[in-house]
């Protein structure tokens, strides 16, 4: 795949480069994005029972976070080697994936901003627990995501599919995967509609749910305590996860959604000058980074932010007679050992 004009100087290392990138912060991701997810789902699986604060969703992004961290090692040894001998069909799956967990790590991030907004704003409606309908949600969003991200590798052709697949650097075309493999020709205007509807739909109409959520709950501290809601320090809490889901955001995927378009019109000969293909070509593999590293923020936020998550960690698993003693206890007028 052409990725610039070979009269701009200086961008020919540009492969190398992105190689050494990919491989330095995806090592880096590796082992605590796979404990963190794993252990999310460990806590998740005991308190989605007891609560319905959007543990329901925090699974799914776990799970989303999951799957791209398990296909991790094969991307780090393609960088570090340079060379692809797992097959097309796997390269393939590794390079939907990347989409699918971005996609459905920003989708749950919505919704775990708005559920948790809504708890504050509308406590009687979400009174009753709605973990039915909490995972129907979430079934349709994967069915969506994986439905949207399946031009991702559908318009990448099999890298030993004619001279057009040859790769600058030399390499024999059966050796390349992801970005490098060639990119079908569907027309300007279908490559268009493509790229608004992901920026569209996948960017700006999140972005706007996420800071909506965000200044509703925020403004909740202001007026008067709902009679639901008479404890102010849960709608702190609930402002916590609601500002750490648009920290996520606008940390991990709005730099990937600034540069994408950009790196399209450069890979498309339609920007000129070369400083600015060389800027762009240098810090789109950077921002794609940054969307991985959710990976490992996500576990973060979870404990930082959700009580469940924090209180199971930070205390002991007591036997089953002590948690009845307890529980007796509180029922005879003794200290309330539960958390909200």
């Amino acid at each position: 795949m052409n990725v610039a004009n070979q009269s701009c100087k200086g961008v020919e290392d540009f492969q190398v480069y992105q190689h050494q990138v990919y491989a330095v912060v995806y090592s880096l991701i590796l082992v605590p994005g796979l404990l963190g997810n794993v252990l999310a789902l460990w806590v998740f699986k005991v308190y989605v029972r007891e609560t319905k604060k959007a543990v329901v969703f925090m699974m799914n992004l776990a799970m989303a976070d999951l799957l791209q961290v398990l296909s991790l090692p094969l991307r780090i040894y393609y960088y570090l080697n340079n060379t692809w001998p797992f097959g097309h069909f796997l390269c393939m799956i590794c390079f939907y994936l990347k989409y699918v967990n971005m996609y459905a790590s920003i989708f749950f991030l919505v919704c775990i901003s708005v559920r948790r907004c809504e708890l504050i704003m509308r406590p009687l409606r979400c009174n009753t627990s709605r973990r039915g309908a909490d995972w129907c949600v979430c079934g349709l969003g994967w069915l969506l995501v994986c439905l949207c991200c399946l031009p991702f590798p559908l318009l990448r052709s099999h890298s030993g599919g004619g001279p057009a697949s040859n790769s600058s650097s030399g390499r024999p075309p059966a050796a390349v995967c992801f970005s490098e493999l060639p990119t079908r020709d569907v027309g300007a205007p279908a490559v268009w509609t493509l790229l608004v509807l992901a920026e569209l739909l996948g960017f700006v109409i999140p972005l706007a749910l996420v800071s909506a959520c965000t200044c509703l709950t925020a403004g909740s501290l202001r007026g008067p305590a709902a009679v639901a809601v008479p404890d102010r320090g849960e709608k702190r809490r609930a402002l916590r996860m609601v500002l750490s889901c648009a920290v996520v955001f606008l940390v991990c995927f709005a730099p990937y959604h600034i540069t994408m378009p950009l790196d399209f019109l450069v890979k498309a000969d339609a920007l000129s000058g070369c400083a600015l293909r060389e800027l762009v070509l240098r810090c789109h593999p950077v921002t794609l980074c940054l969307a991985s590293l959710n990976c490992s923020l996500d576990p973060l936020m979870y404990y930082f932010t959700t009580h469940e998550f924090w209180r199971r960690l930070s205390k002991p698993e007591m036997p089953e007679s002590i948690s009845l003693s307890r529980r007796l206890s509180c029922m005879t007028g003794g200290e309330d050992s539960e958390g909200d």
